[in-house]
């Protein structure tokens, strides 16, 4: 087993046994984290006996014999970061389909290339004079890749969108003669991956990759009664979806459930409602992708630039191509024509904060999009290829081994992604001896946890594993590290492809985790714990510290008292909320104490 700096997985090459025996021998800012405490590894935690490794051994193959899957593919490695010992293994060097376990190479590698301080910047960019509050010619709505565009930071959906003309008011812009250009051409495509299933592309975590997205390239349909004979009524939410609905439902008098159908073939296609709606039916709600993010984002931004008494004289169009880029021009005044100035801008929260909604919510949009700014920021092309590649590069000067990667995208959305378990430890690992550390441990979802690893609850797990899930048609995976009783790490990565059943491999990782989290080694026999894992001191500034979002069922009332607030400091923090109609899904600001 591996002590030395090399990788994890060359020793186990070649070992013809499934299960090895045992060697004898021996997030956030760093100063937002407190030591744990470890107890005395002396005294043996009640209601726990002493094990040795063996006996764990057996343990874990036992849980894994219960399931008895014999036609699946599993790559399962478990290893104490401390005394060096592989614990459990089966076949750890077999690279398979990990599902969003990807996303722990995307994050990883976003650190260290990026930095958690990263921030993303939007523009309103003109090369045109202005004459009497007169933008004479073109203003381009600018994107550099944030996924944050939202009411997920902000006070309302298009709250970023009114700072920026906040800004074009006080240059005393009242009028823009020219086009309106959303520029997206810092990302050169695709929107889609084409390891992707079709029959996903327009479900909300499938939505499209763009420079230049808005409220994270989804809309909500809202679908009313009309009168008795008329097509129902046809809101989205936000307004402005520069989506093609073709209406042919209609609307009849008895009291039936709605019967309608929302479809679209393609993404480029339009949205088709069919079916019938009854006069007394309640609304019908359908979440879906934007076909153009750029079209989306420029169409809300002119809604609000018309909103606030800025009239746009010509057409909205986008941009995709980095040579129809007015960008092209901000350090080429020598080609002839003005060079592009900066009207306005907005800065994004900090990188580590959105690494904690990757890696916790498994958001696909924002794994997607700092997987594109990875490879912008490497090669200065934000190719899903330029990006694999800089992920891969990073992995590779990390000392982990990277025999048998295949990354397509940045979330793990493809079946064709391929990792072993020997190499998700082996980052682990490397991750945890490094600087970075902290923001990566605090991006990781923690077991028995309200929205982010929401299993193993009441278990020795609980608020101690910390694991990236990964699920998707045939593939079930937990990767991540847990302490044991001893305060010992073990960093593990269970995955399986072809389970006859999802649910069953969740169950399982569910046992395996508790196990390792209950191991206790005999007093004496326990291996030194060379490093300790920061854990929060409370100030943390990740969005679930002073956040909240609604599940379905809660009202305003009890979550006020779950975080020990009033109702009315509710109100006050969130404006825009009504006290009486709150929203499942939504995220509401927390307001804090005095003192904290």
């Amino acid at each position: 087993m591996p002590t030395d700096e090399g990788s994890l997985s060359n020793p186990l090459k070649g070992v013809s046994e499934i299960f090895l025996t045992i060697l004898t021998r021996r997030n956030c800012i760093t100063s937002m984290w407190s030591v744990l405490v470890i107890l005395s590894m002396a005294t043996e935690p009640t209601g726990l006996s002493a094990q040795d490794a063996k006996s764990l051994q057996n343990e874990i193959r036992e849980t894994f014999e219960s399931y008895n899957w014999g036609t699946a593919r599993w790559s399962v490695l478990v290893y104490s970061l401390d005394s060096g010992e592989t614990i459990f293994s089966i076949d750890p060097a077999t690279a398979i389909a990990p599902a969003s376990n990807i996303k722990l190479l995307t994050t990883a590698a976003a650190l260290q290339r990026l930095g958690p301080d990263y921030r993303f910047r939007t523009y309103l960019l003109s090369s045109a004079p202005v004459t009497n509050g007169v933008l004479q010619g073109d203003l381009t709505l600018y994107g550099t890749g944030d996924p944050g565009l939202s009411d997920r930071f902000y006070g309302s959906k298009d709250e970023v969108f009114q700072l920026l003309v906040d800004d074009l008011e006080a240059a005393g812009i009242t009028e823009i003669s020219g086009d309106l250009i959303a520029d997206a051409s810092f990302f050169p495509g695709p929107l889609r991956n084409e390891g992707w299933e079709q029959s996903d592309l327009n479900e909300h975590f499938t939505a499209p990759i763009s420079a230049l997205s808005y409220n994270e390239n989804v809309v909500s349909f809202r679908i009313r009664p009309g009168s008795v004979g008329a097509p129902p009524n046809v809101e989205t939410i936000p307004a402005h979806s520069a989506l093609n609905v073709e209406n042919t439902a209609t609307t009849v008098a008895n009291r039936a459930r709605p019967r309608l159908a929302i479809l679209r073939e393609d993404p480029l296609k339009p949205v088709r409602i069919t079916g019938q709606m009854s006069s007394s039916s309640r609304d019908v709600w359908r979440q879906m992708t934007v076909a153009v993010p750029a079209d989306f984002a420029g169409a809300s931004f002119r809604a609000v630039l018309e909103d606030r008494g800025i009239t746009v004289t010509g057409s909205t169009r986008q941009v995709e191509l980095p040579v129809e880029s007015v960008v092209r021009r901000l350090s080429g005044p020598a080609l002839g024509k003005p060079a592009a100035r900066i009207l306005a801008r907005h800065t994004s929260r900090p990188l580590a904060e959105y690494l904690e909604i990757v890696n916790k919510e498994s958001n696909n949009l924002f794994a997607e999009l700092i997987f594109r700014s990875i490879g912008r920021a490497d090669s200065g092309i934000g190719s899903p290829s330029a990006s694999a590649l800089a992920v891969r590069e990073t992995l590779v000067t990390l000392g982990v081994d990277t025999e048998g990667l295949f990354q397509v995208d940045g979330s793990g959305l493809s079946g064709e992604n391929r990792m072993s378990a020997a190499s998700f430890v082996d980052l682990i690992r490397r991750m945890s001896e490094g600087s970075m550390w902290p923001d990566y441990w605090a991006s990781l979802p923690r077991a028995g946890t309200r929205y982010e690893l929401g299993r193993m609850y009441q278990t020795a797990a609980a608020n101690n594993l910390r694991a990236k899930t990964g699920t998707i048609d045939g593939v079930s995976a937990l990767t991540g590290m847990v302490r044991t009783q001893d305060g010992e790490r073990l960093a593990f990565s269970l995955m399986v492809n072809g389970p006859p059943s999802i649910g069953g491999a969740k169950q399982l990782e569910n046992e395996i985790g508790v196990q390792l989290a209950e191991f206790h080694r005999a007093p004496g026999t326990a291996p030194e714990v060379t490093e300790q894992t920061p854990t929060p001191t409370g100030n943390s500034t990740t969005v679930f510290s002073e956040r909240h979002r609604v599940a379905r069922g809660e009202n305003l009332g009890g979550i006020a008292r779950s975080y020990g607030v009033t109702v009315n400091e509710m109100l006050q923090a969130n404006p825009r909320i009504e006290r009486n109609r709150i929203i499942a899904g939504q995220w509401l600001e927390i307001p804090k104490h005095r003192g904290n």
